[in-house]
């Protein structure tokens, strides 16, 4: 986050709402900074790992305050505010703000001046919320290495992700699948490479078109699935070609599943598999639990 862009949203907002400016210095930082806030509304500059750790540190209050989520009320959950200032910015985007920082901003103020705000589900993995996207296996390998590469000073972006993601390929196991997905009431499905569940929400962004693993995203419909059965590079083209360019149905194929609307899900490893939420690499596991969670934000938007 640059300090002209900082300088630009408090100039902007000034009169409209008094702000307050915090400046992260370490990973997890946004999270504490969400936690102390006692403002009505937060606003983020920053990419989607900075929103996700502010997002989870708004939850973190709420379940101290044991408010209904998006209720409105003095307990309820205050409002955030997104403006883009990382690679993908996938959340800014799907609630329909420009890429550009300064004229997001300009957005902003003009929806703040309104009053106007929505509500959002998120998704729930493990003790981990995400607004729009988790995964296990080859996505979060992805992820992973993405992250190292951002470390060694490359610049995040979606090309990039998508580079990563086919020399992933040539690394990461493609003989043993580990993953099983478990429902309840359904029979388990196993043998899966890679899953990436969504908060019925954009993948990622491919320059300014997005990657839909489910059409009509809306954040309000449940989590959804899309996993590999086996992994190769003609599978990786064609699915990521069917989100960019199909908007009728869900990707589809003889080694693709899609689960649509879930409330809750579990998905198991056979061995220790990497696992991302939102962007943000968090390690390697054998189990995750996710869950909908309805009407538990408020944007604005």
């Amino acid at each position: 986050m640059t300090g002209t862009l900082i300088d630009l949203a408090v100039r902007s907002l000034a009169g409209l709402v008094d702000l307050d400016v915090e400046r992260t210095e370490y990973r997890g930082h946004a999270r504490e900074l969400a936690v102390a806030a006692r403002g009505e509304l937060i606003i983020v500059l920053g990419g989607d790992g900075s929103i996700n750790e502010v997002v989870n540190g708004v939850m973190d209050n709420l379940g101290r305050d044991s408010a209904g989520p998006g209720d409105g009320s003095t307990g309820g959950p205050p409002l955030i505010a997104v403006i883009p200032g990382g690679g993908a910015n996938v959340l800014a985007r799907a609630l329909g703000l420009p890429v550009d920082a300064a004229e997001a901003i300009r957005r902003v103020r003009e929806v703040i001046a309104a009053g106007r705000y929505r509500t959002i589900g998120l998704g729930l993995a493990g003790d981990r919320y995400f607004t729009f996207s988790a995964g296990l296996g080859m996505d979060a390998e992805t992820v992973r290495e993405v992250e190292r590469l951002r470390a060694a000073g490359r610049r995040e972006s979606t090309p990039l992700f998508l580079r990563t993601m086919i020399s992933q390929y040539y690394r990461t196991d493609r003989r043993w699948p580990a993953l099983t997905l478990e429902r309840d009431g359904q029979p388990p499905i196993s043998d899966l490479f890679l899953t990436i569940i969504t908060n019925r929400s954009p993948w990622t962004y491919f320059r300014d078109r997005p990657l839909l693993p489910v059409p009509n995203p809306d954040f309000n419909s449940g989590l959804d699935v899309l996993a590999l059965r086996r992994i190769r590079l003609t599978t990786i083209f064609n699915v990521v070609g069917q989100m960019l360019y199909i908007r009728s149905r869900p990707p589809r194929g003889r080694d693709m599943l899609s689960v649509l609307g879930s409330e809750s899900l579990t998905v198991r490893s056979a061995r220790p598999i990497a696992f991302q939420v939102d962007g943000e690499y968090l390690g390697e596991t054998k189990a995750v639990k996710f869950q909908f969670v309805p009407h538990a934000l408020r944007v604005v938007a």
